[in-house]
């Protein structure tokens, strides 16, 4: 048993599985582009159970049709040498298998157990918050998580970063700029402490200062995998608010899918929800939405998140692929139909009534639109994302209002 960079014990007598363990670690936490790096640990150590654990994760945060095949032999291999393995690692082992499972409210229970008993599982810390902020919708149980954790990380700009975004998303704007500078005071190239302040001042309205700090701190971004194309994004929706069109436009060219990756569906939900705010401003995005129409139709039945459906079935329409579309919502019909219990009524009573009504606006039938989203407005945290992501569902409603 050796010991990592956190303090924490890991099953393993190889200290390549430790080194690959703490490089995913860092990684994770800072968007890096090398996570990849953990699959070196499991190759030093294949009996290693929290190794192959973090293997299983890194397919399942792919989000591709292949996700789960991929992570299955992995976790397989994680429960079958958990026996030997600490209390944390079993764990994490166990809420790692409720994610694959689809039953998240599991998966969290065992994260907010393993921030109240080893709060220097940062990697722990890190999918709770994912599943918290895409797959529960609960803020609070966001911000629970972190301020759990934060007494023995205070030194950890990582954690400052998260409590960052945790505060903005309870709407604590002032107590979340603070945590958020601190966080870049003790590390300037953190990209999510730099993502949450951007959040505080979008939520202000504070779009001159919004720009100025995004392209204050943007040089730091070249280490991130595709998160910096969010930073991005959320830089072209300061510029989208002062009217600037050419500017987002320039960043949508550029930065937000000209460094994307094209088929990871994050990278296409950033576009998607550019291109449908420009369009409800009156903007003529040209040929853009016939540009990602080809990387959509292989996320058609993977049902990760609603958030990523929702983006997904809008863009398929508006990229002329209507009868995909139709595809994906008679797709979606089945998964509410057999989503694991915890989730299935989010499915059915949200995500499939905002469906129905984005393919209807993004057809132009704006009574349908309004008669599908109108019942469930109040509702639509459930679907997941942050505020800011969760305004264009509002704002598409309204949009359909007005051209009734």
């Amino acid at each position: 048993m050796l010991i990592d960079a956190q303090g924490l014990s890991i099953t393993t007598d190889a200290p390549e599985t430790v080194e690959a363990i703490n490089e995913f670690t860092t990684q994770l936490l800072s968007y890096g582009k090398h996570a990849d790096r953990i699959f070196n640990g499991v190759a030093a150590d294949p009996a290693s159970p929290l190794a192959n654990a973090y293997a299983a994760a890194l397919y399942l945060f792919a989000e591709t049709a292949d996700s789960l095949r991929l992570a299955t032999p992995h976790l397989q291999a994680a429960q079958r040498y958990a026996a030997q393995a600490t209390e944390r690692e079993q764990w994490a082992i166990a809420a790692i298998a409720s994610w694959a499972a689809g039953d998240v409210q599991q998966a969290l229970a065992y994260h907010q157990a393993l921030a109240e008993n080893y709060p220097r599982d940062l990697v722990s810390a890190s999918i709770g918050q994912y599943h918290h902020l895409f797959a529960s919708g609960s803020t609070q149980g966001l911000l629970k998580l972190i301020e759990t954790i934060l007494p023995a990380n205070a030194e950890n700009h990582y954690v400052h970063g998260m409590l960052a975004f945790a505060l903005e998303q309870n709407h604590q704007l002032e107590a979340a700029e603070s945590a958020g500078r601190r966080a870049v005071a003790m590390q300037r190239s953190d990209p999510w402490a730099h993502h949450a302040i951007a959040h505080v001042l979008e939520t202000q309205g504070r779009a001159q200062d919004g720009i100025a700090w995004l392209e204050s701190v943007a040089d730091t971004w070249e280490e991130c995998s595709t998160f910096r194309c969010h930073n991005w994004w959320h830089l072209a929706l300061y510029y989208l608010a002062l009217n600037d069109i050419d500017k987002v436009l320039e960043l949508y060219d550029r930065k937000v899918w000209g460094q994307a990756i094209h088929d990871y569906s994050h990278c296409q939900v950033n576009a998607i929800a550019l291109l449908l705010r420009l369009e409800l401003q009156g903007v003529d995005v040209g040929d853009r939405w016939q540009a990602i129409g080809p990387s959509l139709p292989s996320q058609m039945h993977n049902h990760f998140l609603p958030l990523t459906d929702l983006h997904l079935i809008y863009g398929l329409v508006r990229s002329g692929q209507s009868n995909q579309a139709e595809q994906m919502l008679r797709s979606i019909e089945r998964h509410a139909a057999n989503r694991h219990y915890a989730l299935q009524s989010v499915w059915a009573e949200v995500v499939l009534p905002i469906a129905r009504g984005f393919v209807a606006h993004a057809e132009g039938k704006w009574l349908a639109a309004i008669t599908q989203m109108r019942p469930v407005l109040s509702q639509l945290q459930r679907v997941g994302g942050s505020h800011a992501q969760r305004q264009v569902f509002q704002h598409v409603y309204e949009h359909a209002l007005v051209k009734s």
